[in-house]
């Protein structure tokens, strides 16, 4: 049985052993090592697919540059990657003198992703242990700089490239995305549970798609009227389905960019604010730790 999916079994029976046999096991993990100038990492991710994380992600990112953090994005969907077409990120990143990637950046934040590497028709047919080395490649393998935040895009699913982030890197926390239909919601909820097992701090959802605004009236007309979402962690923001907001995603151009005093924006600017705060408290809590521990 090899490592990775003696890693795997490992986390999946972890909660049934206890005393001596959960220390032994516990040897057998990979030792979770900072990355080199990231201060926080933050993974958007959801259980569902078409929910719009990587939309999130991409805006996400931009609000928080916008706020004057130093930002980078990780796009860690090995099979579909959307960042370059959402940022308007494109060619291989050239390698400095350590054989490191040196991310392309637009709109003051360092991008880096497997659409960056193959051509755009090309696709990526590898099983899991290659994909697990793709994602540390892209992590690890880059030199990111000085960052305060760097925001992982997920691909849907709980699986490898998720499992390798939280056994490799220490994530400071996880943004959920989720749209309020119940498929969508009891996938998320799953999502969630793998993280809380893997003892990684959720900070909230982002609600999607939960209405659009009438263009002639401009009356806000719900799409779901009755939904689950109160059986996930708090919710952040609530989002519209809007035609303004897929145009930007064509163009390559954030909704935050290119419209940066629409409704839109200051819902994903608040976002950008809100885990600010919650990135400071944390700052706070471990200095206070710190001192008191000396």
């Amino acid at each position: 049985m090899g490592p990775l999916l003696t890693n795997t079994l490992w986390r999946c029976y972890a909660t049934k052993l206890t005393g001596p046999q959960k220390t032994l096991m516990a040897r057998g993990l990979p030792k979770k090592e900072p990355i080199i100038g990231v201060q926080d990492i933050i993974v958007v991710a959801s259980g569902k697919g078409g929910v719009g994380k990587s939309t999130v992600a991409a805006n996400f990112a931009c609000s928080m540059a916008k706020l004057g953090k130093r930002v980078g994005l990780l796009d860690g969907d090995i099979f579909g990657p959307t960042i370059p077409l959402l940022m308007n990120v494109h060619g291989e990143p050239v390698v400095n003198d350590r054989n490191l990637m040196i991310p392309p950046q637009n709109y003051n934040v360092k991008c880096l992703s497997m659409g960056m590497l193959i051509p755009v028709e090309s696709s990526v047919i590898w099983r899991g242990p290659l994909v697990m080395s793709a994602i540390q490649r892209l992590l690890k393998g880059a030199d990111w700089g000085l960052l305060d935040v760097l925001v992982i895009d997920t691909p849907p699913g709980t699986g490898d490239v998720h499992l390798s982030l939280s056994q490799h890197a220490p994530i400071t926390g996880v943004i959920l995305v989720t749209t309020p239909h119940t498929a969508a919601v009891q996938v998320t909820l799953k999502g969630a549970r793998m993280y809380e097992k893997l003892n990684v701090p959720i900070f909230g959802v982002v609600e999607n798609m939960r209405y659009t605004i009438c263009e002639n009236c401009n009356q806000r007309l719900e799409f779901f009227k009755d939904s689950d979402i109160n059986s996930l962690p708090r919710k952040l923001i609530s989002l519209p389905l809007d035609s303004q907001i897929a145009e930007c995603n064509e163009s390559g151009v954030p909704v935050v960019i290119k419209y940066p005093d629409s409704k839109y924006s200051n819902l994903f600017n608040q976002l950008a604010e809100d885990i600010t705060k919650i990135l400071s408290e944390k700052s706070c809590k471990q200095n206070k730790d710190n001192n008191s521990s000396q």
